[in-house]
Protein backbone atom coordinates (compact mmCIF):
# COMPACT_ATOMS: atom_id res chain seq x y z
CA UNK A 1 0.00 0.00 0.00
CA UNK A 2 1.16 3.49 -0.94
CA UNK A 3 0.97 6.37 1.40
CA UNK A 4 -1.75 8.95 -0.19
CA UNK A 5 -3.27 12.09 0.82
CA UNK A 6 -6.89 12.72 0.74
CA UNK A 7 -7.52 17.17 1.26
CA UNK A 8 -11.02 17.29 3.37
CA UNK A 9 -13.36 20.22 2.68
CA UNK A 10 -13.91 21.38 6.53
CA UNK A 11 -15.79 24.65 6.14
CA UNK A 12 -14.18 28.21 5.14
CA UNK A 13 -13.53 31.42 6.71
CA UNK A 14 -14.30 34.92 5.38
CA UNK A 15 -12.88 38.30 6.14
CA UNK A 16 -10.97 41.01 4.46
CA UNK A 17 -8.06 40.08 2.60
CA UNK A 18 -5.71 42.45 4.60
CA UNK A 19 -6.51 40.33 7.90
CA UNK A 20 -4.24 38.01 6.01
CA UNK A 21 -1.56 39.90 4.09
CA UNK A 22 -0.32 43.04 5.28
CA UNK A 23 -1.07 46.14 3.32
CA UNK A 24 -3.70 44.18 1.26
CA UNK A 25 -7.31 45.80 0.77
CA UNK A 26 -10.59 45.29 3.14
CA UNK A 27 -12.05 43.75 -0.33
CA UNK A 28 -13.46 40.36 1.50
CA UNK A 29 -12.30 36.96 0.73
CA UNK A 30 -13.17 33.27 1.63
CA UNK A 31 -11.00 31.09 2.29
CA UNK A 32 -10.99 27.35 2.60
CA UNK A 33 -10.45 25.36 5.86
CA UNK A 34 -8.73 22.00 4.82
CA UNK A 35 -7.85 18.60 6.94
CA UNK A 36 -5.81 15.96 5.66
CA UNK A 37 -6.02 12.48 5.45
CA UNK A 38 -2.43 10.38 4.77
CA UNK A 39 -3.42 6.84 4.51
CA UNK A 40 0.05 4.87 5.58
CA UNK A 41 0.68 1.50 5.69
CA UNK A 42 1.12 1.74 9.70
CA UNK A 43 -1.80 3.93 10.63
CA UNK A 44 -4.58 6.73 9.65
CA UNK A 45 -2.94 10.29 10.06
CA UNK A 46 -5.12 13.50 10.39
CA UNK A 47 -3.07 16.73 9.34
CA UNK A 48 -5.22 19.31 11.57
CA UNK A 49 -9.13 18.72 12.38
CA UNK A 50 -11.27 21.63 10.77
CA UNK A 51 -13.45 24.08 13.56
CA UNK A 52 -15.17 22.91 16.46
CA UNK A 53 -18.74 21.97 16.02
CA UNK A 54 -20.05 24.72 18.12
CA UNK A 55 -19.30 26.84 15.66
CA UNK A 56 -21.67 25.58 13.41
CA UNK A 57 -24.79 27.10 14.93
CA UNK A 58 -25.26 29.70 17.10
CA UNK A 59 -22.95 29.56 20.74
CA UNK A 60 -20.98 32.12 22.55
CA UNK A 61 -17.92 30.60 20.48
CA UNK A 62 -19.45 31.16 17.31
CA UNK A 63 -20.20 34.84 18.71
CA UNK A 64 -16.71 35.28 19.82
CA UNK A 65 -15.16 34.18 16.71
CA UNK A 66 -17.34 36.21 14.41
CA UNK A 67 -16.08 39.37 15.82
CA UNK A 68 -13.14 38.38 13.42
CA UNK A 69 -14.17 35.80 10.59
CA UNK A 70 -17.85 34.82 8.97
CA UNK A 71 -17.63 31.46 9.34
CA UNK A 72 -19.14 28.77 6.91
CA UNK A 73 -19.45 25.57 7.96
CA UNK A 74 -22.33 23.32 5.80
CA UNK A 75 -23.74 19.94 6.22
CA UNK A 76 -20.96 17.75 6.47
CA UNK A 77 -18.02 19.93 7.00
CA UNK A 78 -17.13 19.10 10.58
CA UNK A 79 -14.43 16.67 10.59
CA UNK A 80 -16.24 13.55 11.64
CA UNK A 81 -18.66 13.76 8.70
CA UNK A 82 -15.77 14.66 6.86
CA UNK A 83 -14.14 11.96 7.38
CA UNK A 84 -17.20 9.52 7.16
CA UNK A 85 -17.37 10.57 3.44
CA UNK A 86 -14.53 8.84 2.89
CA UNK A 87 -15.61 5.83 4.56
CA UNK A 88 -13.26 6.40 7.98
CA UNK A 89 -14.30 6.31 11.31
CA UNK A 90 -13.04 8.62 13.33
CA UNK A 91 -12.78 6.67 16.41
CA UNK A 92 -10.03 5.02 13.64
CA UNK A 93 -7.65 7.75 13.04
CA UNK A 94 -4.65 6.85 14.87
CA UNK A 95 -2.40 10.07 14.93
CA UNK A 96 -3.40 13.58 14.26
CA UNK A 97 -0.53 16.24 13.74
CA UNK A 98 -1.60 19.60 14.43
CA UNK A 99 0.31 22.20 12.37
CA UNK A 100 -0.64 24.81 14.97
CA UNK A 101 -3.11 25.31 18.15
CA UNK A 102 -5.32 28.28 16.26
CA UNK A 103 -9.27 27.18 16.22
CA UNK A 104 -9.46 26.16 12.57
CA UNK A 105 -6.67 23.59 12.73
CA UNK A 106 -7.46 22.45 16.53
CA UNK A 107 -10.96 22.75 16.64
CA UNK A 108 -12.37 19.62 15.72
CA UNK A 109 -9.96 17.16 18.07
CA UNK A 110 -12.94 16.34 20.10
CA UNK A 111 -14.42 14.48 17.24
CA UNK A 112 -10.79 12.34 17.07
CA UNK A 113 -11.21 10.11 20.32
CA UNK A 114 -8.74 7.83 20.16
CA UNK A 115 -5.80 9.82 18.31
CA UNK A 116 -2.17 10.17 19.40
CA UNK A 117 -1.34 14.22 18.78
CA UNK A 118 1.36 15.03 17.89
CA UNK A 119 2.65 18.53 17.81
CA UNK A 120 5.84 20.56 18.37
CA UNK A 121 6.90 21.04 22.45
CA UNK A 122 6.84 24.65 21.44
CA UNK A 123 3.52 24.90 20.31
CA UNK A 124 2.06 23.03 23.32
CA UNK A 125 4.13 24.51 25.93
CA UNK A 126 2.21 28.11 24.25
CA UNK A 127 -0.42 26.10 24.59
CA UNK A 128 -0.49 26.11 28.50
CA UNK A 129 1.23 29.57 29.40
CA UNK A 130 -1.51 31.95 29.47
CA UNK A 131 0.37 35.06 28.53
CA UNK A 132 1.07 33.02 25.07
CA UNK A 133 -2.37 31.55 25.06
CA UNK A 134 -3.92 35.46 24.79
CA UNK A 135 -1.32 37.07 22.46
CA UNK A 136 -1.67 34.19 19.94
CA UNK A 137 -5.58 33.66 20.51
CA UNK A 138 -5.36 29.92 21.00
CA UNK A 139 -8.67 28.52 22.98
CA UNK A 140 -7.51 25.81 25.48
CA UNK A 141 -11.01 23.78 25.62
CA UNK A 142 -10.00 22.79 21.77
CA UNK A 143 -6.88 20.78 22.63
CA UNK A 144 -6.71 20.47 26.29
CA UNK A 145 -9.08 17.42 25.86
CA UNK A 146 -6.89 14.09 27.44
CA UNK A 147 -5.19 12.68 24.39
CA UNK A 148 -1.51 11.46 24.54
CA UNK A 149 -0.16 13.70 23.56
CA UNK A 150 4.12 13.92 21.55
CA UNK A 151 5.57 16.45 22.06
CA UNK A 152 8.44 16.38 18.96
CA UNK A 153 11.15 18.72 19.08
CA UNK A 154 12.04 19.23 15.59
CA UNK A 155 11.64 17.12 12.93
CA UNK A 156 9.39 13.85 13.72
CA UNK A 157 8.94 11.18 11.43
CA UNK A 158 5.91 9.73 12.44
CA UNK A 159 6.51 5.95 11.15
CA UNK A 160 10.54 5.67 11.07
CA UNK A 161 10.43 5.15 7.42
CA UNK A 162 10.64 8.94 6.26
CA UNK A 163 7.19 8.93 4.31
CA UNK A 164 5.35 11.09 6.35
CA UNK A 165 7.60 13.78 8.53
CA UNK A 166 6.70 16.81 10.79
CA UNK A 167 8.63 19.88 9.64
CA UNK A 168 9.04 22.78 11.76
CA UNK A 169 8.21 26.51 10.39
CA UNK A 170 8.35 28.46 13.23
CA UNK A 171 6.81 31.97 13.61
CA UNK A 172 2.81 32.01 12.58
CA UNK A 173 2.63 30.58 16.10
CA UNK A 174 5.61 29.60 18.35
CA UNK A 175 5.74 25.60 17.45
CA UNK A 176 4.06 25.84 14.07
CA UNK A 177 4.90 22.73 12.00
CA UNK A 178 4.39 21.31 8.13
CA UNK A 179 4.40 17.96 7.15
CA UNK A 180 6.39 16.23 4.42
CA UNK A 181 4.64 13.14 2.39
CA UNK A 182 6.19 10.84 0.30
CA UNK A 183 4.53 9.52 -2.19
CA UNK A 184 5.58 7.28 -4.58
CA UNK A 185 6.79 9.37 -7.39
CA UNK A 186 7.01 12.90 -5.69
CA UNK A 187 7.19 14.85 -2.45
CA UNK A 188 4.16 16.69 -1.04
CA UNK A 189 4.73 19.64 1.74
CA UNK A 190 1.41 20.82 3.84
CA UNK A 191 2.20 24.12 4.22
CA UNK A 192 -0.39 24.90 6.91
CA UNK A 193 -0.63 28.79 7.92
CA UNK A 194 3.29 29.01 7.69
CA UNK A 195 2.42 30.22 3.92
CA UNK A 196 -1.77 30.93 3.68
CA UNK A 197 -1.75 31.60 -0.43
CA UNK A 198 0.82 30.42 -3.58
CA UNK A 199 1.16 34.23 -3.32
CA UNK A 200 2.93 34.39 0.22
CA UNK A 201 5.27 31.15 -1.29
CA UNK A 202 6.17 33.55 -3.38
CA UNK A 203 7.52 36.74 -1.90
CA UNK A 204 3.63 37.66 -1.25
CA UNK A 205 3.08 39.71 1.84
CA UNK A 206 2.76 38.00 5.66
CA UNK A 207 -0.04 38.25 8.08
CA UNK A 208 -0.17 41.92 9.56
CA UNK A 209 0.13 39.71 12.96
CA UNK A 210 1.62 36.53 14.43
CA UNK A 211 4.04 35.52 17.00
CA UNK A 212 7.35 36.58 14.97
CA UNK A 213 7.44 37.64 11.43
CA UNK A 214 11.32 37.21 10.97
CA UNK A 215 11.15 34.03 11.95
CA UNK A 216 8.23 32.84 9.47
CA UNK A 217 10.19 34.70 6.47
CA UNK A 218 12.97 32.21 7.35
CA UNK A 219 10.55 28.91 7.65
CA UNK A 220 9.59 30.08 4.23
CA UNK A 221 12.60 30.01 3.24
CA UNK A 222 13.34 26.48 4.05
CA UNK A 223 9.58 25.76 2.04
CA UNK A 224 10.72 27.30 -0.66
CA UNK A 225 14.18 25.62 -0.77
CA UNK A 226 12.01 22.16 -0.72
CA UNK A 227 10.28 23.39 -3.49
CA UNK A 228 13.75 23.47 -5.71
CA UNK A 229 14.63 20.25 -4.50
CA UNK A 230 11.35 18.65 -6.44
CA UNK A 231 8.53 19.48 -3.51
CA UNK A 232 4.82 19.95 -4.13
CA UNK A 233 4.15 22.91 -1.49
CA UNK A 234 0.59 23.21 -0.76
CA UNK A 235 -0.06 26.21 0.82
CA UNK A 236 -2.45 26.07 4.12
CA UNK A 237 -5.32 28.48 2.75
CA UNK A 238 -5.26 29.19 -0.51
CA UNK A 239 -8.71 29.15 -2.26
CA UNK A 240 -7.40 28.40 -6.06
CA UNK A 241 -5.02 26.05 -5.23
CA UNK A 242 -7.32 23.75 -3.13
CA UNK A 243 -10.29 23.97 -5.55
CA UNK A 244 -7.72 22.86 -8.08
CA UNK A 245 -6.70 19.58 -5.83
CA UNK A 246 -7.48 16.24 -6.97
CA UNK A 247 -9.63 14.11 -4.24
CA UNK A 248 -6.72 11.92 -3.76
CA UNK A 249 -3.05 12.76 -4.22
CA UNK A 250 -0.92 9.24 -4.49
Amino acid sequence: MDVTIEPLHCGTLTSGRSMFEAGATDDPITIPVPSWLIRHPKGLVLVDCGMHGDLAGPSDYLELVSMFFGVGIEPGQLIGDALGRVEVDPADIDVVVLSHLHFDHAGGLSQIPNATVVVQADEWAAGGDDDLVAANSFVATDYRLGHAIVEADGEHDLFGDGLVTCIPTPGHTPGHQSVRVRLADREVVLCGDCAYFEETLNGGALPPVGHDAEQQARSIAALEAMRTAGALLIPGHDPDTFAALPSRLA
